[in-house]
């Protein structure tokens, strides 16, 4: 009995070991780039995580879900223009990692062992993207499929990737490596795109060089601008300052000459001044002068009343010597009314000042002259006996003869009327008219002067010298 209570907690513990043990030979570990596919009792797909599996019962099918790169080539395959062209690409796909699309793979390319199910998809693959790489080359030119690689391994990528998705694949890139083909075109093709893209290089480089020449060219011209520009400028500047110099020393020249007006203005006035009151003190002078002179010709009126021996004579003398003084004293007040017409001329105009005084000083010099001559005429008069007057008549008389002549000698023409009747004949009678008319002269003397030539020259009447008193009244 006791030895049956000891067994039952080892069969225990055998029980719960074994169980321990069969769990761990049915659990199914599954890394995270792989996936198991358990069917039997329940389909189901562990990726990445563990599961039981039941032997006998359930089947487990492992299957990658790494990337796999798969090379492709295809040979003699035609254009669309019907070139044979061969292209080598590289593709990398891998199985989906949804359930239903690792379900498909393994349901389409399960082999029972993981390498080789992954070589039945290369393989399947390869086949699939080798056909959709002649499809899409038939469709395209050798122009497009050389120079356009991209889209051509997107029009590849595209059409394949539609079949594969439905074995559980997907096409993670697809590149074309390399187009080639044996009959020359691509090198031809090369040989016109290097020709092309020289002369696409040499013309880019003789753009360049020309745009650089413009550049330059433009640079220059816009430096040179900018040195006119600044020439211009400092040329103005100059211009300017010179202007304002120039204004400036007008400015200054201009007071300057305002100032020597106003100065010589001011010069003139005082000038003026003072030759008014030289001409004040000439007036004056001149004033004395005539008084002088009015003494002086009573002075001598006086001792000509004293000298002379008759009444007469003196009355003549007195008469003339009133006459002369009275010349004289109006001689006198016309030089003072031309020196203050001069000197008010002066004070407005000073070129007529100028002119006034010329004129002036002729007059006065005139007046001076004659009232000199007039005063030594009248003492040498005095100083005259009857022979000097006589002489003196005599001397006028040719004048006198010349004069009453001269009109006969300046007719161009004469015209005689004469009845005969006379004693001259004709033109002799012409001769006898001048010999009348200055046979005459006495008389007329005579009753011009009062001077009575015919007793002076018989020297009878020294008395004859003196005036009538009609010819003294009307002197």
């Amino acid at each position: 009995m006791f030895m049956d209570i000891l067994f039952i907690p080892i069969i225990i513990v055998g029980v719960i070991l074994l169980l321990i043990l069969g769990i761990l030979l049915m659990w199914k570990r599954v890394p995270q780039d792989k996936a198991v596919v358990i069917t039997g009792l329940k389909k189901r797909v562990i990726s990445g995580g563990g599961g039981l599996v039941v032997p006998l019962l359930e089947r487990s099918d492992i299957i990658s879900l790494e990337n796999m790169k798969i090379e492709v080539r295809t040979d003699s395959a035609l254009t669309e223009q019907g070139v044979d062209i061969r292209a080598d690409g590289v593709a990398v796909l891998k199985v989906k990692s949804d359930m239903e699309s690792i379900l498909s793979a393994v349901e389409q390319f399960n082999m029972g062992t993981e390498k080789a199910t992954i070589e039945f998809i290369k393989d399947t693959a390869k086949d699939v993207l080798e056909g959709k790489l002649r499809e899409i080359i038939s469709k395209m030119s050798v122009e497009e499929i050389y120079r356009d690689r991209e889209k051509f391994a997107s029009q590849v990528q595209e059409v394949a990737a539609l079949d594969l998705a439905e074995m559980g694949l997907e096409i993670k890139a697809f590149t074309i490596r390399d187009i080639n083909d044996d009959n020359g075109y691509l090198i031809a093709l090369g040989k016109s795109r290097i020709a092309e893209v020289k002369r696409d290089a040499q013309i880019a480089e003789a753009e360049a060089s020309k745009e650089t020449k413009v550049k330059t060219a433009e640079a220059n011209r816009q430096g040179e601008q900018a040195r006119l520009i600044s020439e211009t400028q400092i040329a103005e500047a100059s211009k300017e300052k010179e202007l304002k110099v120039q204004s400036y020393r007008k400015d200054q020249e201009t007071e300057k000459a305002k100032a020597d007006l106003a100065y010589e203005i001011e010069a003139s006035k005082v000038q003026q001044e003072v030759e008014k009151e030289k001409m004040q003190v000439q007036i004056v002078r001149k004033q004395k002068e005539i008084e002088l002179a009015e003494q002086e010709a009573l002075r001598r009126e006086k001792e000509l009343e004293a000298t002379i021996k008759k009444q007469s004579d003196a009355e003549k003398y007195s008469a003339i010597k009133k006459a002369e003084v009275d010349k004289y004293r109006e001689l006198q007040d016309a030089e003072v009314s031309a020196e203050a017409i001069r000197l008010k001329g002066k004070a407005t105009a000073e070129a007529r000042r100028e002119e006034g005084m010329a004129e002036v000083e002729i007059i006065r010099e005139r007046g001076k002259a004659e009232a000199e001559a007039m005063m030594k005429k009248a003492e040498a008069f005095k100083q005259y006996n009857d022979a000097a007057i006589t002489q003196m008549i005599i001397e006028k008389l040719p004048e006198i003869a010349k004069a009453v002549a001269d009109p006969l000698s300046k007719t161009e023409k004469i015209v005689i009327v004469d009845s005969g009747s006379g004693a001259g004949k004709g033109a002799a009678k012409v001769s006898g008219y001048v010999t009348d008319i200055i046979a005459s002269l006495p008389e007329t003397v005579n009753a011009l002067t009062g001077v009575d030539l015919k007793q002076i020259l018989k020297g009878k009447d020294l008395g004859a010298l003196v005036p009538n008193d009609k010819t003294g009244d009307e002197a």
